[in-house]
């Protein structure tokens, strides 16, 4: 299962970068108004990156391939997959309200089939795999995000540059999926 998610999210990247056209006109300004483009794919891939570290952290506590889990990760795997559909949509629109409301939708989709697994994998997880203070962080971190991805889509509407930061700013808390070491339990 591991192996075929990989498998989706490196066709998922490659259908990215595939969406990136060069400027029509051969100067750096050209290049340079596309910045909502390459805003949009920076971001994206980002968060690509962060989805497929966390998946891999996640599926460490996998023991057994179920049917639940199976469908878990599928639905986790179509949420990404339209990440290349809402970031195209975003950039030529050039950061418009609805593109970037979905876009921001699109992450709190993506952060709820996280979530499934992450429950499903957590909660079976033999007793003392998950220390109970990784059990919190990754609790909370979870519980946060969906709302502040919820919210974005919300302020997106009406400011869609706001929504979009938020969506950036929780990017950062799932750069390293795991408690740092030593810091398991005082």
């Amino acid at each position: 299962m591991s192996a075929f998610s990989d498998g989706v999210f490196a066709v998922l990247i490659t259908v990215l970068v595939l969406e990136l056209r060069p400027p029509e006109s051969p100067t750096f300004a050209a290049l340079l108004a596309l910045w909502p483009t390459w805003l949009s794919y920076a971001v994206s891939y980002v968060f690509i990156a962060i989805v497929w570290a966390n998946h891999h952290h996640l599926m460490r506590y996998a023991s057994e391939t179920t049917p639940r889990l199976m469908w878990f990760n599928f639905a986790h795997l179509f949420s990404v997959s339209l990440l290349p559909l809402s970031t195209a949509w975003m950039a030529v629109s050039e950061l418009a309200a609805q593109p970037v409301a979905f876009y921001a939708a699109v992450f709190f989709l993506v952060n709820a089939t996280y979530v499934a697994l992450l429950w499903d994998l957590v909660g079976r997880a033999p007793a003392g795999e998950v220390q109970p203070r990784e059990r919190r962080i990754m609790r909370t971190r979870s519980i946060v995000t969906l709302a502040t991805f919820a919210i974005a889509a919300g302020v997106a509407l009406r400011f869609p540059v706001a929504g979009l930061a938020m969506c950036c700013c929780c990017l950062i808390v799932y750069l390293k999926p795991e408690v740092p070491d030593g810091e398991d339990e005082a």
